[in-house]
């Protein structure tokens, strides 16, 4: 018996993955998060499947269906949002899981951050812009942030930053941000990245408060900042003819038909 944690997306049931979505068609029981997990993917799972929805659950009710699957033999698909590795709450899961003996698998899925910038339609990491992005977020009431993760650490950089769970704070984001960026920097608000009803705001430092006080958006945000979202910089080496390349042979040659 194993428990399958499986990063579900950023809410698209189609940006799952094929690893994910033949977890889900072979494991006889699945825990989703049901306040942010698409019930069109619980249509893969096996006719009869014990299907539980974690949003009322606290910690010892999941780790209950943990020990219950495993005292009756069964495999456990875990679908989770976005992906496992940033603010899923994986760390708290898998000690429990440690100290019981049962073993487990993590299957990564499309993280929210890919989502948005490819709604925004714009690349995060532009050649003399932008090299880096940040994942961050801000203080809230499940979890503090570490004295030296601020934001103002973050924004001496320059570079992409990516807020998570931070849409209500808005004004404090802006406050914190305008000593290290120009009030003209681009951001971009994608609620809901991948949903039918997906909703992008885009403006700037100086024009984002209001822009949202306008057009409010409460939760299950991505905040974008900096100036990789609007401006197209430098072309990289990497497609140059001058770039030597072990990889690149200079001719393009056609597929060739299949036989008849």
């Amino acid at each position: 018996m194993t428990v399958h944690f499986i990063g579900a997306g950023p809410g698209a049931a189609d940006l799952l993955t094929l690893r994910g979505r033949d977890l889900l068609a072979a494991c006889p029981v699945c825990l989703y998060a049901g306040s942010i997990v698409p019930r069109e993917m619980l249509a893969h799972c096996p006719p009869g499947a014990r299907l539980v929805d974690t949003a009322p659950l606290d910690l010892d009710a999941i780790e209950a269906e943990f020990v219950r699957a495993h005292a009756d033999g069964q495999d456990v698909a875990r679908l989770q949002s976005g992906d496992l590795s940033i603010y899923s709450a994986l760390a708290e899961q898998l000690r429990r899981l440690d100290r019981a003996g049962i073993p487990y698998s993590l299957t990564p899925g499309v993280p929210a951050f890919a989502a948005a910038a490819a709604a925004l339609g714009r690349e995060l990491t532009v050649p003399g812009v932008a090299q880096s992005v940040v994942l961050t977020r801000i203080s809230g009431r499940a979890s503090a942030m570490p004295e030296r993760e601020t934001l103002a650490a973050f924004a001496t950089t320059g570079t992409t930053l990516a807020i998570h769970l931070a849409i209500h704070a808005i004004d404090r984001i802006v406050a914190e941000l305008m000593p290290f960026y120009d009030p003209g920097t681009p951001v971009a608000v994608v609620a809901r990245a991948s949903w039918p009803d997906q909703r992008i705001i885009r403006g700037t430092l100086a024009t984002v408060g209001a822009m949202l006080q306008a057009e409010p958006i409460e939760r299950t945000a991505l905040v974008l900042v900096g100036p990789a979202l609007g401006e197209t910089g430098s072309e990289s080496a990497l497609y140059s003819p001058d770039y030597d390349r072990r990889f690149r042979t200079g001719v393009i040659t056609a597929r060739p038909e299949s036989a008849p």
